[in-house]
This record gives C-alpha cells, sequence and structure tokens, in this order.
C-alpha cells in the first residue's frame, strides 16, 4: 500500500511503552502527529536517531505536534529503552499482529519482520501532509523534519 499525500492516514490504535491504549484518532481535531516508524529498540542507528529527536523536542513543540515513535517491539522493551534513553514521547508497540500498522503505511519489510524508517507528518484532520522514507541503516536527517513540518503549515 503506497500512502498519498492529501488523503487520511489509516488509523490505529496500539499500547504506548506503559500499556496505555494510544489510537491516531485520539489526536484528531486536537494537534498533528508525526509517527516515527523505526526497526528495532537499543539498535544503534535507531538509538542515534531517537535521541536527535529527543534532543529536539522543540522543533514538534513549536509546531504543536505529538511525536511518536512505533516499531516491533514490545511494550517491555520499549519502556526500557526510553527509560535508559530518558524519551519523554510515546513509544508504540506494533508487536501484535506483529507489524500491522508497519503494514497499512507501507513500510513493513516482511522479509525482516520490522519497519523501515519511515516519518509520517499527519494534520489535525488526520489527512496526510508529508512524508519521507530512509533506506535500511540510513538515519534520518533533522532537516528533512523541519521541512516535513513546515507542510503542516502549508497546508493550514
Amino acid at each position: 500500500m503506497t500512502l498519498q499525500i492529501g488523503e487520511p492516514a489509516p488509523e490505529f490504535e496500539l499500547v504506548n511503552q506503559y500499556g496505555e491504549s494510544v489510537r491516531l484518532s485520539d489526536h484528531r481535531g486536537r494537534r498533528p502527529v508525526v509517527l516515527v516508524f523505526f526497526p528495532l529498540a537499543f539498535s544503534a542507528t535507531c538509538t542515534g536517531e531517537l535521541c536527535v529527536l529527543r534532543d529536539n523536542l522543540g522543533l514538534f513543540q513549536s509546531a504543536d505536534a505529538e511525536l511518536i515513535g512505533i516499531s516491533v517491539d514490545s511494550k517491555a522493551s520499549l519502556r526500557a529503552w526510553a527509560e535508559q534513553e530518558g524519551y519523554r514521547f510515546d513509544l508504540l508497540a506494533d508487536f501484535w499482529p506483529h507489524g500491522e500498522v508497519a503494514r497499512r503505511y507501507g513500510v513493513l519489510l516482511e522479509e525482516k519482520g520490522y519497519a523501515n524508517r519511515g516519518t509520517f507528518v499527519i494534520d489535525a484532520d488526520g489527512i496526510l501532509r508529508a512524508s519521507f522514507l530512509t533506506g535500511p541503516g540510513e538515519a534520518r536527517d533533522l532537516e528533512a523534519y523541519r521541512a516535513a513540518l513546515a507542510e503542516l503549515t502549508r497546508a493550514g
């Protein structure tokens, strides 16, 4: 499935690192959402990427956007990783059915069993406004987030 800019983002419900249920529609009418799919907790590239996001939360706050990470890891793994690295944003467990949300967003690497690095910027109405992908092992650039968040302003 290839998602198109301007189309509704696929709805989902997953649990965060604390076992709390999070739905995309929880944010509808309230604030934009930036979904950051990543392969695996505790891996070097993923840790580096999410630490950059942690250290630049102001970028998302100034856009009034909710930052949410998603991987196929269990909520227990995500919680331990978030506590170790000081992540203060939701990390969602796309654990079961395994990778189903990543599949809906077109970023599940079926042969590997985990998500590719895909980022989706969704406005407060649930419409996809920007997205970008990087290849396996290739970290996303903070400038790509800035450009994607700028699309919220243009669309608004």
